[in-house]
């Protein structure tokens, strides 16, 4: 094959790859302002494919269903972006889990969350909303909280390594402690509800996560 063809082939790819993912950008950031402005269930296709400017065919071809859009809207609202490098990979997760210190890893690790609340914690109380009438939301509910779970893990996997534990704390009692602390339902009511500054929440998860793991 001529290497102009060649060439011409590669450069089609890639501009149809970049069109994709700028309209998938779309597509989830319509999404995102609707279901946090109108609600899940009130969300339609219709009404994603009007704000984003992009065909309902379009639409089902790239995301399957309005739960596909959903999942997509977390996804990238968990890592701030649509890169495809898992949250686990990321310089930030892998810089606090090799941070020497347990305290500054505690703080770095609120860093982060704090972060990551702010963009997920909207989306993700109007999922748990959907999930208590719709079976196919409550298993992605349960599927992210098995994530979210498996990440926090690795903290108190690192913590424990350490030794830096509290004496007769168990490693796998300190995941369920973070797991709990760390969720996007005390970010929501703190935050969301009763109006704690993101710098308020992170240095009361820093501290409070100081106090309960380790010695």
């Amino acid at each position: 094959m001529d290497r102009n063809v060649k060439r011409a082939g590669s450069h089609d790819r890639t501009a149809t790859q970049a069109r994709t993912r700028r309209t998938r950008a779309a597509v989830i950031e319509a999404a995102r302002t609707l279901f946090v402005e109108r609600g899940y269930a009130a969300t339609t296709i219709e009404a994603i494919s009007e704000v984003s400017d992009t065909p309902q065919a379009t639409i089902y071809r790239l995301f399957g269903s309005k739960l596909g859009i959903v999942k997509a809207v977390i996804d990238v609202s968990v890592v701030g972006d649509d890169e495809a490098v898992a949250m686990a990979d990321r310089p930030q997760v892998r810089g606090l889990l090799a941070e020497p210190d347990p305290r500054d890893r505690l703080a770095r690790f609120a860093a982060v969350l704090r972060d990551l609340m702010a963009r997920a914690a909207p989306v993700h109380r109007l999922l748990a909303d959907a999930a208590r009438s719709d079976p196919d939301a409550a298993a992605l509910l349960a599927d992210i909280a098995r994530q979210r779970q498996d990440g926090q893990r690795r903290v108190a996997r690192s913590l424990a390594r350490a030794g830096a534990l509290r004496p007769g704390l168990r490693e796998r009692d300190a995941a369920d402690i973070i797991h709990a602390l760390a969720s996007p339902e005390v970010y929501g009511l703190l935050v969301l509800d009763r109006g704690w500054t993101g710098e308020r929440y992170e240095n009361w998860m820093a501290a409070i996560l100081g106090d309960q793991l380790l010695a």
